[in-house]
């Protein structure tokens, strides 16, 4: 459960591991995940996300209601507006994750949307700008090694994703850590 942090202002719990089909491919659709980014500021309803987003309120309702369908989003509050209930809508949880290898009822989940993908176009005008920070970096280490280090960076990302939404300017946040089998490595040393 989360500690209700103030950002964003409705309750969500902290992390939701995404078990089914659906709920990675909801994630998997560029819209959907700048629709889900937004909710990390505030409750929104559909036509304040059209009007974020540029886009006509019957599209952003419908991509609204795959994420309600796959319980990534949820109506949080309402308001009467003349005759009409406004519904806010909010995340579910701040994180959401795909666990790896898994299976639902014996069927493979599909795989993740591919974030460097996103993130590389993303960064793009930042890099032209000079404005990207970034590195690569390649050490030899033991799997166990590995998961000690993605357990630190995942504290990083939550702390990132938990940062009150100020200023003027959006940043993106990019990791990984990936086996590379057949890298060159040198031999062990004599003596």
């Amino acid at each position: 459960m989360s500690s209700n942090d103030p950002t964003p202002d409705y309750y969500l719990d902290d992390t939701i591991e995404l078990t089914t089909a659906a709920q990675v491919r909801a994630i998997g659709d560029p819209l959907r995940t700048t629709l889900l980014g937004l909710l990390h500021e505030r409750a929104a309803t559909v036509t304040e996300l059209a009007d974020a987003v540029g886009r006509p309120k019957s599209t952003v309702a419908h991509h609204v209601g795959v994420l309600v369908r796959a319980g990534l989003l949820r109506v949080v509050r309402t308001r009467r507006v003349r005759a009409m209930e406004e519904r806010y809508y909010g995340r579910t949880a701040r994180m959401f994750f795909v666990g790896l290898g898994r299976q639902v009822d014996g069927v493979a989940l599909p795989l993740d949307f591919n974030d460097f993908e996103v993130a590389a176009k993303e960064s793009a005008p930042a890099y032209e700008s000079g404005r990207l920070r970034g590195f690569l970096r390649h050490a030899r280490i033991p799997e166990e090694r590995a998961a000690e280090f993605w357990a630190r960076i995942d504290q990083v990302v939550q702390e990132f994703d938990r940062l009150p939404r100020s200023g003027d300017e959006v940043y993106g946040f990019a990791v990984g850590l990936y086996p590379m089998p057949g890298h060159p490595t040198l031999p062990e040393r004599e003596g």
